[in-house]
Order: C-alpha cells, then structure tokens, then sequence
C-alpha cells in the first residue's frame, strides 16, 4: 500500500499496473511521493476498503493503470472525527481528491457510498473529473429504519441483514459472503454506521443537471439496495450518461461478476477516446 499525507491525516490506497507493482504488493508505503500514474481511482462503498476493487485494479480489470484507496476508517487508512451525513461525505471526497492527484487519476468510480463521495466531487470539489463511474449507487441513497436500528444496537444482525437474498450479492458462494462479513466486521460498527447514516442523508437528484463529466451508471440485474431504476434515473437525468446493467449480480457487482463488469467499464472508458 501507498499513502498520501492531507488534511493532517494519512490515506492509504493500491495502484496497479504501472512501476509500482511491485512496491504495493510487496505492501510498501510512501511518504507521499507518487507510485505512479492511474487512469482510474475506484472508491468503495459502507464498511468496505480497497480490496472491493481487486479485478479491477487487478491485471485483468478495465484500465491500465488503476488505482483503489481506503477511505478514512477504513483499512489502512486513518479515521475522522466526523458526523455522520455532509461533513463525513466531505472528508471521504477530500480523501479522494488528495489520492486522485497523487496518482493522476482522472476518471472516478464509485460503489454505494463510493458513488455519493464521487458526486460530492464532481458538484462541490475543485476538482473537475474526466469521466464518472457510477455502480450500485443512487442520487439519494435512503437507508432502511430497520437497517438503522440494527447499525445501532445489533451488528451482527446488520451484516446478515445485507448479505440476505439479493442483497449485497446474487449468488455468492459461502467463502465470497464469508469475506464480505469478515470486512464488515473488521471495519466496525462505529464506522460501517457513520457510512450508512451519511448514505441516508445523501441526496443530489435535484443537482444532476450539474455534472458535466461524462458517466456510466453500471447496476446489478438483482440489486435491492440501489436498484436499476436508481441507475435509469442517472440516465435519464445527467447530461450526458449511458446505462449498463450487469446479469446475475446483485449490489457487489464488481466482485460477483467482474468479467462482466470489467466490460461494461471498458467499453465506456473506450468510448471516451472515440
């Protein structure tokens, strides 16, 4: 892992496919220097970290080189004493933003929350992206009562709740939703919490209009949590926007079917130099 310094905090993220290879698998870090130069920054969503991404900033992804960070709180990343809602969701997007221009990287992808933080970018940042990736995600993310409650009082009752029928996953084999439980619980309660409730107060659908990067909103065929219709509305709503959905995946597309995804993402990267 490499990190870069900002905010008086230190965010940690992977970049693949350029000299730094064999740095970050070695898990080295930096003080601040750049590994190298990415095309694409990907951003994970609640209770997650980096490793959401690994098909693709791995060798088989959709752009060469990419990267991936851990948001604060998050793996190996320092956390924030914020409130959940706007001034958490502005920390993750200065975490992103300090990564992106580390790295070079001009094209934002985002998962969930993931999603919510590269919106925050492209309407509020000083920073003007080339191309979003929008998957699994919503203008307004509303959180279910019920999975707020359970965020609060029983975890364990909260991570069973979204690895349920189509939830997170499709059909996930029992070692996938193992692992995916296993970060939920590593990450914590405190912090999956802060990014589900900052989820629930999210809400952009009245500021589309304003995102002039280019964008693909890419869904899961059986997402409950965000479903196509979150990513229609992207279609039908940001100036210039194309539609994927990807078969036989729920919520974690990205993982469940990452040769499907990878495609649906590379053609729209493709696009971007026609």
């Amino acid at each position: 892992m490499e990190t870069v310094r900002h905010d008086g905090r230190e965010t940690a993220y992977r970049i693949a496919g350029c000299d730094a290879d064999a740095d970050t698998t070695a898990g080295s870090a930096s003080t601040g220097e750049s590994a190298g130069s990415a095309e694409v920054l990907y951003v994970h969503g609640s209770g997650a970290t980096h490793r959401l991404w690994a098909a693709q900033y791995g060798p088989d992804g959709p752009a060469r080189p990419a990267a991936a960070l851990d948001l604060s709180g998050h793996g190996d990343s320092d956390d924030v004493a914020t409130d959940p809602g706007p001034e958490t969701l502005d920390a993750y997007a200065r975490d992103v933003i300090a990564v992106a221009e580390e790295t070079g990287a001009d094209t934002l992808a985002g998962n969930s929350l993931g999603g919510a933080v590269v919106l925050r970018v492209a309407l509020e940042a000083d920073f003007d992206p080339a191309a979003l990736v929008l998957a699994g995600t919503g203008a307004k993310l509303a959180v279910a009562e019920d999975l707020r409650a359970w965020l609060a009082e029983d975890f364990d009752r909260a991570v069973d709740f979204l690895h349920g029928d189509d939830r997170l996953f499709h059909d996930a084999d029992e070692r996938a939703l193992d692992r995916s439980k296993s970060q939920l619980r590593a990450t914590g309660r405190a912090v999956t919490r802060r990014d589900f409730l900052t989820c629930h107060r999210f809400d952009v659908r009245d500021r589309l209009d304003e995102v002039d990067a280019p964008a693909l909103a890419v869904v899961g065929e059986h997402d409950s949590l965000t479903p196509p219709a979150y990513h229609e509305f992207f279609a039908d709503e940001l100036p210039d926007c194309e539609y994927a959905e990807i078969p036989d995946a729920a919520h974690l597309a990205m993982a469940e079917r990452p040769a499907a995804f990878n495609r649906a993402v590379g053609r729209f990267l493709d696009s971007l130099d026609d």
